[in-house]
């Protein structure tokens, strides 16, 4: 038996595949979180056992890989080689800073120093692959824990960010304990270990929910149409939109303020545009009419499509009415004012825009390719959202629901409570949206705010600032719920002060980098 496990230890191809079968049963909707410690653990030492930085990540690639399509692969549902695309090149780019982590293990540093900047490492990469065309944050060590909130309430302070540096720094640690015992790294590594759950127990006991105002009452809609339909099943847009409001007339009452509907609800494509009547502006007039007859603000999603006369973006679509951009939106319609809108800005590579695509469109000298035609969704910049009652709320759709710094620009600019419209038929009945309902408990803790969630196969729900969920629909039924959602003022240490742990992080990678390049260049001379 001693062998055997000596056998294991030392083989690093039997490490990989189970650093990568533990992470991938780490994420919902399996619950065993706590597997990402043993996982990294076997991280650290595939690379103590790798001779250079290109080698780790040679033999750690097969554990990302596994990872990536134990826990994303609902993504072939809705494009195969999107889908194969982007888990093939995740699983890559999760390699890089396992290169940098072996860099430093080399140096002739204290444990915890290597432990510290092996963390860095880490989170800068978390951090970085939230920000570029190529974001996928879906799997963040975080996430991993988003059904265990009692344990990780310490987000409100650190963000999401806090909990992937528990866990890489607990690991790092150990593993440098295992390699030099000493008595300070043990008790480095229980004291890390037990101090942030210790922490979030704190928080759960004694912590209080501050800036309470009002309550709304919200009515949340979840139409079940067919993603691979068109009008989502019914024989045209007008009977979906029908289908819409009679759900929602089941469960309004004259004391409702919202009532909100999934990403994509409406069926009829909307456009912004001066000079024609257009199908879709019978169904804006309707919507109107509804928000006013019920006095309720309405949110809903819908392709908006916006013609441009002056300041035309550099990539647009063009026909007889001009040019013109397709965006993912929330609508929202009110009792007494104009339609507004709010177009996505975290849109999923491939899936709904070319990455890059304006780099690439310059750099393409001869014009062999017509970007203008393949771009896909135009991309919103303004964090935008509609009013109700008094107060904002936002309509994240969909995969803005996993970028807390996008969040914190709605929640700093007066945001009662968060509202998610979304729709993850396109995955069929998977984990994804399951993984997908799970994450949105980690931005209620982070910033301090109920969750208003409307998708449109489910789960559709409410989730208390606390992480807890107080209504969940099961997956696959039509149904509507109303909801007295209390309106916070609240701002939590993370929605104040950002992702400063981070930026601490990038600042100690960048440290990191400096004085492993001067140990090597010391070295060779």
């Amino acid at each position: 038996m001693k062998n055997a496990m000596q056998h294991f230890w030392d083989n690093q191809w039997l490490l990989s595949i189970t650093v990568g079968v533990l992470l991938g049963l780490s994420y919902p909707p399996i619950p065993l979180p706590f597997l990402v410690f043993p996982a990294f653990l076997f991280i650290f030492r595939i690379i103590d056992l790798s001779n250079s930085a290109r080698e780790a990540a040679y033999k750690v690639y097969p554990a990302f890989l596994i990872w990536n399509i134990i826990t994303t692969y609902w993504l072939v549902m809705a494009t195969v080689a999107g889908g194969v695309a982007a888990i093939l090149a995740n699983a890559a780019v999760m390699t890089i800073p396992v290169m940098l982590q072996y860099k430093v293990q080399q140096q002739n540093f204290v444990p915890w120093l290597i432990a510290l900047l092996q963390t860095a490492f880490w989170l800068s990469y978390e951090y970085l692959h939230h920000l570029w065309d190529l974001a996928w944050p879906w799997l963040a060590v975080g996430n991993a824990w988003a059904n265990v909130p009692q344990l990780v309430q310490y987000i409100s302070v650190t963000g999401y960010w806090g909990i992937s540096f528990w866990v890489i720094l607990t690991t790092a640690l150990a593993y440098q304990y295992l390699q030099k015992p000493r008595r300070t790294t043990k008790f480095a590594v229980v004291s890390i270990l037990l101090i942030f759950p210790v922490w979030s127990i704190f928080i759960s006991s004694f912590g209080s929910q501050t800036g309470f105002e009002k309550n709304h009452e919200v009515v949340v809609v979840q139409p079940n149409f067919d993603s691979y339909k068109p009008n989502g099943g019914f024989n045209s847009a007008q009977q979906a939109n029908n289908h819409l409001l009679s759900l929602t007339d089941s469960v309004i009452t004259k004391n409702t303020h919202l009532i909100v509907w999934p990403e994509n609800a409406v069926q009829n494509q909307i456009l912004n545009i001066n000079g024609y009547r257009e199908f879709s502006d019978r169904t804006k007039k309707r919507l109107r009419s509804y928000a006013k007859t019920s006095d309720a603000t309405l949110i809903t999603g819908a392709t908006f499509f916006e013609f441009y006369e002056n300041d035309i973006p550099p990539l647009t679509y063009e026909d007889q009415r001009g040019a013109y951009l397709p965006f993912n939106a929330a609508l929202g319609f009110y009792p007494s004012k104009q339609m507004e809108a709010y177009r996505k800005h975290n849109l999923v590579p491939i899936v709904e825009r070319i990455p890059f695509v304006h780099f690439l469109n310059t750099i393409d000298f001869f014009g062999w390719v017509d970007w203008n035609q393949i771009q896909g969704y135009g991309k919103g910049h303004h964090p935008d959202q509609f009013s109700v009652n008094g107060t904002e709320t936002p309509a994240l759709i969909c995969y803005d629901s996993v970028f807390p710094n996008w969040i914190l620009n709605y929640v700093r600019n007066g945001a009662g409570y968060l509202t998610i419209i979304t729709n993850d038929g396109w995955w069929g009945n998977t984990s994804g949206h399951e993984q997908h309902f799970a994450y949105a408990r980690l931005r209620a803790i982070e910033f301090d705010r109920w969750i208003v969630r409307s998708a449109n196969n489910g789960i559709s729900g409410i989730i208390a600032p606390d992480g807890s969920v107080k209504v969940k629909t099961p997956y696959w039924k039509t149904t509507a719920f109303n909801y007295d959602v209390p309106v916070l003022t609240s701002q939590t240490f993370y929605t104040r002060f950002g992702d400063w742990l981070p930026y601490l992080m990038i600042a100690l990678s960048i440290f990191g980098i400096g004085v492993s390049f001067l140990g090597k260049k010391r070295d060779s001379t």
